[in-house]
């Protein structure tokens, strides 16, 4: 079994519901196992900044899938919640990143573990300290150091 973490994300039709929709989801599928979730976070968003604010959130859990497979599945799911991908970093329904997938680093044409921006993402890291605060991140420092690294200003709890 491998421990994966995801981040998720909205900011179109009642953020907040799809991203509780798509934990339940998610928490309900007998592939993933142990399901952890953080608290939710609202955010400005990354990209063009003439859309909603972004609700977010990271969610834990061990797996058996390999990581395209769990690829497919994420991206089956934001499918569900009708995600339209018209420009990049642009508003969505539901965004599903594959963060971490155990210890493993994956570079290929669909995918790219660790995921390449997360460290510079405090709605990223802030909600990952809620589930793994000592975990050591690649650049060596633990969750809760390398938050002390970003601006943070713009995260509202929820």
């Amino acid at each position: 079994m491998i421990l994966a973490y995801i981040g998720l994300g909205s900011n179109l039709n009642d953020p907040v519901a799809q991203i509780k929709r798509a934990i339940e989801t998610l928490k309900a599928d007998s592939k993933l196992n142990n399901f952890l979730a953080s608290s939710l976070y609202s955010s400005k968003p990354v990209g063009p900044q003439d859309q909603p604010n972004y609700v977010n959130a990271v969610a834990s859990f061990l797996t058996a899938l390999p990581a395209l497979d769990l690829l497919d599945l994420l991206q089956s799911l934001e499918q569900q919640h009708n995600r339209v991908r018209t420009r990049h970093w642009g508003p969505r329904t539901l965004d599903l990143d594959l963060l971490l997938y155990g210890e493993e680093q994956i570079q290929n044409s669909r995918l790219t573990v660790p995921h390449p921006y997360m460290l510079e993402r405090g709605f990223v890291i802030r909600p990952l300290m809620d589930l793994a605060p000592e975990m050591r991140l690649t650049n060596g420092n633990t969750v809760t150091e390398h938050l002390r690294q970003l601006d943070t200003d713009d995260l509202v709890s929820i």
